[in-house]
């Protein structure tokens, strides 16, 4: 099993397409995304998540974004999206990832259809048992419809291919419980909801899984390594003035702000697949506004006083 820390900041990535019918994949784009963000200091990429639009993608595609991101990038582990809500088909899109490189998996909840806790730990054992990759249990209630309950986490958290859990459920409570209760596992919390990645790295969180680290990667990198160096003054100061980012990239359904801001600021088209539509006029404003405001000053001089 490859040794990965997940510790730090793995951005959430997005899957560029072109202006055709198909909205077929921009592959050139998609290869130097992620070499920028592997430049700029992050641990990790995660493609073909929810960020990068994995609903509306077919098995095949998935297999060949994996491929193209394990082959554009030196030194950084690539963490594939391989869920469903079909143990099956999660279990086969699970191993063709492995085959293509991915160094992790990350399996988001069976949606949908709504297991029960202990069909949840079935599931999730079911692809540890058989593939030998670090993988992520993605606990997001707002699009799964079944939260992972805490007993539920811990006892995945025993298998020694589960190796860490995306925490996006909004529940403070119930994530601290899990960090609480596995400080002895070999198991990382990250978090999967930008806004909460502070106070979860406050509580003994490891890092995150990020929509943000797409657009601002070295403030998101900075803002995380100065809270698990216990810099929190520098941390929240970054926090802060990322917050009005964080609130702008989830003004819509994700991925389509943070399409937009990658538009605006170079690094990709903004299209989406239906049923998703572009930014709102309004929210594009604004979200102009706030990149705008962040291109201010340089990081290291804004950040020099709260160092200080």
């Amino acid at each position: 099993m490859t040794d990965i820390d997940f510790r730090g900041v793995y951005p959430a990535m997005c899957t560029p397409f072109h202006d055709d019918a198909d909205r077929s994949i921009d592959f050139e784009t998609l290869r130097a995304d992620a070499q920028r963000l592997e430049s700029a200091g992050v641990d990790g990429l995660v493609p073909v998540g929810s960020t990068g639009e994995s609903a509306t993608m077919t098995h095949d595609e998935h297999v060949e974004v994996v491929e193209a991101v394990v082959d554009a990038v030196d030194d950084v582990p690539v963490i594939a999206g391989t869920g469903s809500n079909n143990t099956r088909e999660a279990l086969s899109l699970s191993r063709r990832a492995a085959d293509a490189g991915a160094d992790a998996l990350l399996l988001i909840s069976p949606y949908y259809n709504k297991p029960e806790q202990q069909g949840l730990v079935d599931h999730y054992t079911a692809i540890a048992d058989e593939i030998d990759v670090p993988q992520i249990v993605y606990n997001v209630p707002s699009r799964t419809g079944r939260n992972i309950e805490p007993d539920t986490a811990v006892e995945l958290a025993s298998h020694e291919n589960v190796a860490a859990y995306k925490a996006a459920s909004g529940d403070m409570n119930q994530i601290s419980e899990i960090i609480e209760r596995t400080r002895d596992e070999a198991f990382a919390v990250l978090s999967g909801d930008d806004g909460m990645t502070l106070p979860m790295l406050s509580v003994g969180g490891h890092g995150c899984i990020s929509v943000a680290a797409n657009v601002e990667p070295e403030r998101t990198c900075a803002m995380v390594g100065a809270a698990l160096s216990e810099d929190y003054e520098r941390a929240r100061a970054i926090h802060h003035e990322l917050g009005p980012l964080f609130r702008a990239l989830f003004s819509e359904t994700n991925p389509i702000p943070v399409k937009e801001a990658m538009r605006i600021r170079g690094y990709g088209p903004a299209y989406v697949r239906s049923p998703l539509t572009r930014l709102s006029e309004e929210h594009t404003d604004h979200l102009e506004q706030v990149l705008r405001s962040l291109e201010t000053e340089d990081l290291e001089d804004e950040y020099a006083e709260a160092e200080r």
